[in-house]
């Protein structure tokens, strides 16, 4: 696409879409790729607009966020604000997730859906910092980015307007190096397409797209970037253990750390036995079914800690119940919903049964696996006199049983011989 092309009126189909006669300033959630790259110049060019950037840190690794904004200021950008934003993702969004177990689709860790509400909330207190009346990403029309920025950025600030290149350009990979090319965009790792799409943070990677859409096919290993392929990770087994207070992982190995710090220690131990790796089909909430391959070291071990410390302090109707509301705050956050009263009220509970949540889990890690080796917690509802087969006394009476045996199966008795009554 050359400059004078794509001038056909912007279709725009909701309120908060920005008309090109809307938009003086923008604000553009900037990574430095090719994608957002090209955005940059192709809004100062369709728009005749300002534009500022902001590019997020929450610890996507090998970043270098100095060049990421160098390259920004480069193509026009009045400002490239670089936002460190890891203690405020790993306090705010992951450990509220750690407490409600998230998962989604009853397989993996979500983490870019943690992600993009805080980088959305950023955007929105960024554009009024610099005075932009509209907020442009890179997601596309297939994804659920769009649903989760979009819902928030209008839920924060009603008055923003925003665009999506993207998902109107009609530009492919090559046309985008064309237009690289046209307007000296410098085009990070050459012009050839790379095989996955990738999203990462401190939390999880996530890669789609190229090979990964063979469902015959198994996850090649240049996919892994993070995890060790299992059938590579060292022969022999090591084991850790994880503290917890109040749901919050506190220490790794009894040496306290912060949380950012110990999930990024955690993710290499995990991560160089091969455990975290998640090959998912996925249910989008655009509707679509995708294979995602994910690595999740430090969540899938954070996570399974958690679940059996939780366990172990909780009575059998909390773990009874909480299961369920586990899997509506995941679908909340992972359909983009983070500003719903309900996720707010599901927040409370699992605040209130994480205040018993304090002790210790130790874990073995071996080729792929996570296997608890032990867990104590003073807050444990575990008596082993009275667990055991010996004699318990005390709370417990064996001779008490047949009674509770009697009235605890009455009402399936009854039933039982009032249906056999009718089929006689």
């Amino acid at each position: 696409m050359t400059a004078g092309e794509g001038r056909a009126p912007i279709a725009v189909t909701a309120s908060y879409e920005a008309r090109p006669d809307e938009v003086g300033r923008v604000l553009l959630l900037y990574s430095g790729g090719l994608d957002t790259s090209v955005m940059l110049k192709w809004i100062q060019e369709r728009y005749e607009a300002e534009v500022v950037a902001l590019t997020v840190d929450l610890g996507q690794p090998g970043e270098d966020f100095g060049v990421v904004r160098d390259k920004a200021l480069r193509l026009g950008a009045l400002d490239c604000v670089v936002v460190d934003a890891k203690d405020e993702f790993a306090h705010d969004y992951v450990l509220p997730a750690i407490k409600a177990n998230a998962r989604y689709g009853g397989g993996y860790p979500l983490f870019t859906a943690l992600g993009r509400p805080l980088i959305a909330k950023l955007a929105v207190e960024k554009a009024r910092e610099h005075g932009c009346d509209t907020i442009a990403h890179g997601c596309t029309g297939k994804g659920n980015d769009q649903v989760r920025i979009e819902a928030t950025v209008i839920t924060l600030d009603p008055q923003m307007k925003i665009i999506a290149p993207v998902r109107g350009w009609q530009m492919g990979r090559e046309e985008e190096v064309e237009y690289a090319r046209e307007h000296g965009i410098p085009i990070k790792g050459g012009t050839e397409a790379p095989p996955y799409s990738v999203d990462d943070n401190i939390w999880g990677r996530s890669s789609e797209g190229g090979p990964i859409e063979d469902l015959s096919e198994p996850s090649r290993e240049d996919v892994f970037e993070i995890v060790t392929p299992p059938q590579l990770a060292p022969d022999v087994a090591e084991d850790l253990q994880l503290d917890f207070e109040r749901g919050c992982p506190v220490a790794l190995d009894g040496e306290r750390l912060g949380l950012v710090e110990l999930i990024e220690r955690t993710a290499e131990l995990a991560g160089r036995n091969g455990v975290g790796i998640v090959d998912h089909i996925e249910d989008r909430i655009v509707g679509l079914k995708v294979r995602d391959i994910y690595e999740v070291p430090a969540a899938e071990v954070i996570l399974t800690a958690h679940k059996e410390l939780e366990k172990l302090v909780g009575t059998i109707h909390q773990n009874n119940f909480k299961p369920e509301l586990d899997r509506q705050w995941g679908y909340l956050v992972y359909a983009g919903l983070w500003y719903e009263p309900l996720l707010a009220d599901l927040n409370a509970y699992m605040d209130s049964v994480n205040e018993y949540v304090t002790g210790s889990v130790k874990l073995r890690l071996y080729k792929g696996n996570v296997s608890v080796l032990s867990r104590e917690s003073p807050n444990a509802l575990y008596d082993a006199q009275l667990a055991g087969f010996g004699e318990s006394g005390g709370l417990f009476s064996q001779q008490a049983s047949p009674g509770f045996i009697e009235l605890w199966s009455l009402q399936t008795r009854m039933a039982h011989r009032i249906r056999q009554q009718r089929k006689d």
